[in-house]
């Protein structure tokens, strides 16, 4: 029997479990946009029958093939209409690429259509090539987050926006709708470089980790957050909080698991490679850390396949026990939402809802508490 009741659950001392979603159109999987859309929320709505806490669309732009989610919001708004539980994740939302009042605006409408289930990641964008067609100097693009997120706080307020800095100037503009859910909605940052994730907890907001990082880095960023936090936030009721992607295909069949992972998520990490190598070679030159794993990316391009992969920690594949017991690894070390991303590299439909349903079954409860 499917779990339909963990919708209504609180996991106080738990992992939760979400799903994320880069809206893959790759050549070989056959399914053309429109297929790709409407199985995505068909997707969601079982999503919330089987006890999903949340499900997050990213936004890319000129990624063919990888990702054609350049208005998630539109979709999460769709999604709004079809769901009542499940929580609707915009992760992230480029702030470099958007005007923040306009960012507001939209943030605010999607959680008056959802009755106040938004979740807001924010971030900087992902390729050079989305930075230089919006016009925008990618050297800017910590300065203009961080005004950004200024100006978004200032609008949750409620009050009319004053803001004057080096990117935006801003008098008297008062955001309307209102957000349902006060003070906000919970706001998470796309974490990437060491700082970042110390930045992250200064800020008091929780962290987004890309795919793209393997687990022995990740682990060490999470401790860093987890320090800033009691560093920089104390004891406020406010927890920290991390969510991390990971490609995962359970099914009662670990074979047949094993063998979508290696064609559909073996991809999507190859061309999520692709997409990041420019972030990955800054962040190599401008921390130590990084530089001893700056063969990482070479060696992943040689012999990227999906035993690679697991091996990393960026993978997992298989049936139940064995998905029960690598993920224990995560909730471990302090991973509180892992963002499932089970569709990764255009995996059927129909085997991307089977292994939802064997998660809500067989894993989902495992994890609850």
């Amino acid at each position: 029997m499917l779990a339909s009741a963990l919708t209504r659950l609180s996991y106080p001392n738990g992992m939760q479990l979400d799903l994320f979603y880069e809206l893959a159109v790759p050549d070989f999987a056959m399914r053309n946009e429109a297929q790709v859309f409407h199985d995505t929320l068909e997707e969601l709505v079982l999503a919330e029958t089987c006890g999903f806490r949340a499900a997050w669309i990213v936004e890319h732009h000129f990624m063919r093939g990888y990702s054609h989610s350049s208005a998630p919001d539109l979709v999460l708004a769709a999604a709004a209409q079809r769901t009542r539980t499940l929580r609707l994740g915009h992760a992230i939302v480029p702030l470099p690429l958007h005007h923040p009042l306009q960012v507001a605006e939209r943030l605010a409408t999607l959680d008056v259509l959802s009755n106040g289930r938004l979740e807001f990641g924010f971030g900087g964008a992902l390729s050079p090539h989305e930075y230089a067609a919006f016009g925008i100097d990618m050297n800017d693009s910590r300065g203009m987050v961080e005004e950004s997120l200024a100006i978004l706080r200032q609008g949750f307020t409620g009050m009319p926006v004053h803001f004057a800095g080096r990117h935006f100037k801003v008098e008297n503009a008062e955001i309307l709708p209102k957000c349902v859910q006060q003070p906000h909605p919970p706001l998470w940052m796309a974490a990437a470089s060491p700082d970042s994730f110390e930045l992250a907890a200064q800020l008091g907001v929780g962290v987004l980790v890309g795919p793209f990082k393997p687990w022995f880095m990740v682990q060490s960023d999470i401790e860093r957050y987890h320090a800033a936090w009691k560093k920089y936030q104390g004891d406020t009721e406010e927890p920290a909080r991390v969510g991390m992607t990971l490609g995962l295909m359970c099914l009662e069949d670990g074979q047949r698991a094993r063998e979508l992972a290696s064609l559909h998520i073996t991809w999507f990490y190859r061309e999520l490679l692709k997409q990041t190598a420019p972030l990955l070679k800054q962040m190599h030159a401008d921390h130590e850390y990084y530089k001893k794993a700056g063969s990482l990316k070479s060696l992943l391009e040689k012999t990227l396949n999906l035993t690679a992969l697991e091996t990393l920690g960026m993978v997992v594949a298989g049936d139940p026990a064995h998905c029960r017991r690598q993920l224990e690894t995560w909730r471990g070390a302090g991973v509180d939402h892992l963002l499932c991303a089970i569709s990764a590299g255009g995996i059927p439909s129909e085997a991307a809802q089977a292994s939802m349903r064997i998660l809500a079954d067989q894993v989902i409860p495992h994890f609850a508490s």
